[in-house]
């Protein structure tokens, strides 16, 4: 497995779709079965050998370090705080600093998922090439995928690579799952401050730069509450 030993958790937005459940907490605190949105993250992280972890905060930041320094004494987490969200890819890039110049794993602190015989974060290693990518996007099948749109952010062509859906009308597959492994050399083109981090998906896609790899569990979007219902009634029966 290709040795990748840090880890990111985007955990600094408030989530405002959640409605009530986030008016005195912050999203990455709600809990599905019993388990915090973010312990779900951490846990696929030791799983795969990261020790090493930062994780962004703003809102109500705080309570997720409380909890996270609380529950895990075993990590090392770096925190980097914003005073005001920087949203995806200016919170990596403000947190660059902290981190060691090499390839590290992303997560979305709301992403949720299931593996099966295989361990994403682990295979997902084993496919990095960075030679060929600078970032490799977790995909989901839309139809293993719950609480979300019916259609997708992504197709793949003939040479297997992302190209995101760009209208209504055209059916994407396969919608980005909130994992991914980047190189932190993609944010030198960048000038800082408050982005998405789509932005640096489609300048890689017209590079062909951007890699897919397709997970084989099933997913849950925890984006509002009727999603964390559906999220909720799954892990608890499971």
């Amino acid at each position: 497995m290709t040795q990748i030993s840090q880890g990111f958790i985007l955990a600094a937005g408030r989530g405002k779709r959640m409605q009530h459940l986030t008016n005195d907490k912050p999203k990455p605190l709600v809990k599905v079965a019993g388990k915090c949105l973010i312990d779900y993250n951490v846990e696929h992280l030791i799983k795969a050998g990261i020790k090493d972890c930062v994780v962004n905060l703003c809102y109500k930041g705080e309570m997720i370090k409380e909890h996270l320094l609380k529950t895990y004494p075993q990590m090392n987490f770096i925190f980097s705080v914003e005073e005001e969200a920087l949203e995806t890819g200016g919170g990596i890039q403000n947190a660059l600093p902290l981190m060691r110049n090499e390839p590290f794993f992303v997560i979305n602190s709301d992403a949720l998922w299931t593996d099966t015989d295989e361990h994403l974060l682990k295979a997902m290693a084993e496919a990095w090439n960075e030679q060929e990518h600078d970032m490799l996007l977790m995909l989901q099948p839309i139809e293993s995928a719950f609480g979300c749109h019916a259609n997708g952010d992504y197709l793949l062509n003939a040479d297997n690579m992302p190209v995101r859906r760009r209208d209504a009308e055209t059916m994407a597959p396969y919608l980005y799952g909130g994992v991914m492994i980047c190189h932190p050399r993609i944010f030198t083109a960048e000038a800082g401050g408050c982005y998405s981090l789509v932005r640096i998906f489609d300048r890689l896609e017209k590079e062909h730069r951007l890699g897919a790899y397709i997970h084989k569990g099933q997913w849950f979007h925890v984006g509002d509450p009727h999603a964390t219902e559906i999220a909720e009634k799954h892990f608890a029966e499971n």
